[in-house]
């Protein structure tokens, strides 16, 4: 029988800048009486990673304001409605208002996204690897919109030790016939899972999960392996 667990940890307090995201995932598997194993999918939402590095910036909360910092995180504007805007940033991310979070935070302070979210998940991996001595993948996470669809989920930013992408074109199906366009988003699924056991609310930002087949585990960023290419978009 197929089947994989999700828990969030308990016990993570506040990130401050310069903090090492692998104390707080010690701190959470002590408190939540877990311990970490080969082939664990640890998954972190970017808002604690953004904290660690210093992406928290001041924001008054004004239009103006930020309408200035939206920009600043902007490689383009794609659509404006009032004061909602889409935007590609500079990861390539399309979404809306180029991921800036006013919420979960001091007040007058604004979380950019991180600046390199693969980045982020391959220090944490070599973090554990070197600290607890298990060889588990990364996911760092972050709560996007969808076009055409009301609604929102998290997805994955940036991965390490995970397959971002699993290409079954030229496999087969269930009664053999071969599959021509079929790519499975594996991070995002993790990522959209994950929250919900982490909320929005539940300052609970780790999650582990368990149970995921080998097949899922390899290399690849997405960056590299997730992120569409203009050339590549119907849409643009």
């Amino acid at each position: 029988m197929n089947g994989i667990t999700l828990v969030a940890l308990d016990g993570i307090g506040e990130v401050q800048a310069g903090d090492f995201i692998i104390q707080h995932l010690i701190t959470g598997l002590a408190a939540s009486k877990i311990e970490l194993a080969d082939g664990d999918v640890v998954i972190v939402t970017s808002k604690i990673v953004s904290k660690a590095e210093g992406r928290v910036v001041p924001c008054d909360g004004s239009d103006e304001a930020k309408q200035a910092l939206i920009e600043s995180q902007s490689r383009r504007i794609i659509r404006r409605r009032g004061t909602l805007r889409i935007t590609e940033t500079h990861h390539g991310f399309i979404c809306a208002n180029a991921g800036i979070d006013l919420s979960n935070t001091d007040s007058g302070t604004a979380v950019l996204l991180p600046l390199d979210p693969d980045k982020s998940a391959r220090r944490l991996r070599n973090d554990i690897a070197r600290e607890l001595g298990r060889e588990v993948a990364v996911v760092v996470t972050d709560t996007f919109g969808r076009t055409w669809r009301h609604g929102v989920t998290d997805i994955a930013l940036g991965c390490a030790g995970i397959i971002p992408v699993r290409d079954l074109r030229g496999t087969t199906d269930a009664y053999g016939r071969v599959l021509e366009a079929t790519e499975v988003a594996v991070v995002d699924e993790i990522a959209g899972a994950a929250d919900l056991v982490l909320g929005k609310a539940s300052h609970s930002p780790i999650a582990i999960m368990r149970g995921l087949r080998p097949e899922f585990f390899g290399e690849g960023s997405i960056a590299e392996r997730v992120t569409r290419r203009a050339h590549d978009d119907l849409f643009r």
